[in-house]
């Protein structure tokens, strides 16, 4: 499967995870898991369709390691801080225990972000 197709297919499991978890807010009254639900949305689904879109429109012929290591990164950062965003929200787990995964997980998005950013920039064809 082509990594705009991998992106785009998580980019929608994501989606579909945040309007449950939404749903379920809504329906118990109980918004406790807001920022959860925002991060699913906006690195879940919005960063992994973006990153999709690139590599469907500007992305050539990426190098294919980098561009595993770059998905396998950002899905094991997004997984991770959705997880551990549902464990302190939901106060299953202290945030004194969370809050180094947290930290090593978001410095992990941002790595696979500029990951994407030098793919981009070390781009020389258009897709057509």
């Amino acid at each position: 499967m082509s990594f705009d197709k991998k992106y785009v297919v998580w980019a929608l499991g994501y989606l579909a995870a945040g309007i449950c978890l939404g749903i379920f807010m809504a329906a118990t009254h109980n918004h406790g898991q807001f920022p959860t639900h925002a991060h699913i949305n906006l690195i879940g689904f919005l960063l992994s369709f973006g990153y999709g879109i690139i590599h469907k429109l500007w992305l050539g012929q990426p190098n294919p390691t980098l561009a595993k290591i770059q998905f396998i990164v950002h899905q094991a950062a997004t997984v991770t801080i959705i997880a551990g965003l549902f464990l302190l929200y939901g106060n299953f787990v202290p945030e004194a225990q969370l809050d180094p995964i947290l930290g090593i997980a978001a410095i992990s998005v941002l790595a696979s972000a500029l990951l994407m950013l030098y793919m981009v920039l070390k781009t020389n064809t258009v897709k057509t």
